[in-house]
């Protein structure tokens, strides 16, 4: 059952979705659902608020997690103020606007930083992530401070709930 306050991590098969996942972990996106609307930072739209019906996407793995001290109204008002913000695709720690883990730390401010990481296998560093800096003009911020979903979803202060079926609509 979705609750407000749910923390929403999701596991695709897109090819920006199998690199973040091959060289983080299990997921590649995260989100947060706040009375009935789920919030997060899309590539397409910068952050956003958006009915479950047009978040949720069959052939996705949703997994739900929560963090049994969240202040819900502080951190929806931490959300709204941030709506319109850009995408972060650069996912430097100073770039300008939010990626998912970013914008969730953001609002909910009970993670750390770690160093991030960009390979794969025994390569330090993806072809994939050399390509996407390589066409953004940037040097990859290989073990700069940052977030990504798998680490945000090991936190001790997260209690995982349930693999979510898309059940909002029945």
């Amino acid at each position: 059952m979705l609750e407000s306050g749910d923390l929403i991590f999701v596991r695709d098969h897109t090819e920006m979705g199998q690199a973040i996942q091959a060289s983080t972990g299990n997921y590649s996106h995260m989100a947060i659902f706040l009375d009935g609307q789920v919030y997060h930072a899309t590539v397409e739209g910068g952050v956003l608020a958006q009915d479950p019906e047009d978040f949720f996407e069959a052939g996705k793995v949703y997994d739900l997690y929560h963090y049994e001290q969240i202040d819900c109204t502080e951190v929806k008002k931490r959300a709204e103020s941030l709506l319109g913000a850009p995408y972060n695709a650069s996912f430097y720690p100073d770039g300008d606007g939010y990626y998912c883990s970013q914008f969730v730390s953001e609002i909910l401010p009970i993670f750390d930083t770690i160093p991030m990481k960009f390979g794969e296998d025994n390569q330090e560093i993806s072809d994939f992530w050399r390509d996407y800096y390589r066409e953004l003009g940037l040097a990859v911020p290989l073990n700069q401070p940052g977030t990504n979903p798998s680490q945000l979803a090991q936190s001790p202060r997260l209690q995982f709930k349930e693999r979510y079926m898309d059940d909002y609509n029945h």
